[in-house]
């Protein structure tokens, strides 16, 4: 679960301790392209009042005035689809003439989004399993690789951990990839344990200055696969430290800034210090896109870039041209 999402965990929490009813909606399943993925929530309160989004604007409202009328979820979860016909896709101005089923539930203590977020935010894997003809909820380890199953009862859902990055080095390009990072959801940690590189980190909301030695810094962090290291100091001391540890780890992503021949030394360095020829294969240098980046967020942009298509599982091996941006056109619509 994003930071967005625990937002709009957090807003519905407080709304039903101030007496409202509240209603969670869950994208659960789309046809064709769509606005919104599968896993995309929204709570709306009594009032019209709402937090997150199901489909970008398409059928929001919609949905806030039959809540409000007591038309949906009233006293238990229902199902509710979008888009079915050409008529409706015209009436909801759905973009992409796709279609949405989204999973509407009736929050209250038992539905236990408070011990969800305790979960979350000790960084432990957890599903959340909803039965849909009782309302029941029942939270545990994760026991499937989706995100989002739904079988028409069992809605059950999987949350956390948050993605990290850890950036070494504190310098002027460092606070431009953490501003990015932050939009983009993650939890940042700069390490920097040189003390004139200090100054100004705590102007800049959400970030961690940690001042250990990189290698200690990764070991303590203890890194997983929704993790990721960015070294950006240009000084070998620093960034290698970081890198030989972080190559050992099964963090998605593991980068240094530099040019080709430096990062080509900069294997055959960490290879001296035990670090496999596969593991130093890992490292991606020079990091990010080649988008023609010189300046500190241009080059900060670059890298975030990189980071997401890894993650959405980009083949970075294909010519920019070549990549299908579609369905990221549609959800922006």
């Amino acid at each position: 679960m994003n930071s967005i999402d625990m937002d709009v965990i957090r807003n519905a929490l407080d709304w039903l301790e101030r007496g409202h009813r509240v209603v969670l909606g869950t994208v659960v399943r789309t046809w064709g392209s769509a606005p919104r993925p599968p896993g995309s929530l929204m709570v709306i309160r009594d009032d019209g009042q709402v937090a997150g989004s199901v489909s970008g604007g398409c059928i929001e409202d919609d949905l806030i005035r039959r809540v409000a009328a007591g038309e949906l979820a009233l006293r238990r979860p229902e199902v509710t689809i979008y888009g079915q016909t050409a008529e409706e896709v015209r009436r909801f101005g759905l973009p992409c003439g796709g279609t949405v089923q989204v999973v509407l539930e009736p929050l209250s203590p038992q539905s236990q989004l408070r011990e969800l977020l305790v979960e979350i935010a000790g960084h432990r894997l957890v599903q959340r399993e909803l039965d849909v003809q009782t309302g029941l909820v029942r939270l545990g380890p994760v026991t499937h690789g989706e995100r989002v199953s739904f079988d028409g009862r069992y809605l059950v859902t999987a949350h956390g951990p948050r993605l990290r990055l850890l950036i070494i080095g504190g310098g002027q390009l460092s606070r431009y990839l953490a501003s990015m990072a932050l939009m983009l959801d993650y939890q940042v940690i700069v390490c920097e344990p040189r003390t004139e590189y200090h100054e100004g980190w705590d102007a800049l909301p959400g970030v961690t200055l940690s001042t250990q030695m990189p290698d200690d810094l990764v070991l303590a962090m203890n890194l997983d696969e929704h993790s990721a290291v960015v070294a950006v100091t240009h000084d070998p001391k620093l960034d290698d430290l970081a890198l030989m540890e972080a190559l050992r780890t099964p963090a998605f992503y593991v980068g240094a800034l530099g040019s080709r021949h430096n990062n080509a030394r900069r294997r055959e360095r960490l290879m001296e210090f035990d670090v496999s020829p596969q593991e130093a294969a890992r490292m991606r240098g020079p990091v990010g896109l080649r988008i023609g980046g010189l300046t500190p967020p241009e080059i900060a942009l670059s890298i975030m870039a990189e980071l997401t298509a890894l993650r959405r599982g980009i083949d970075l091996s294909q010519p920019l041209s070549d990549w299908s941006v579609s369905s990221t056109v549609c959800q922006l619509a």
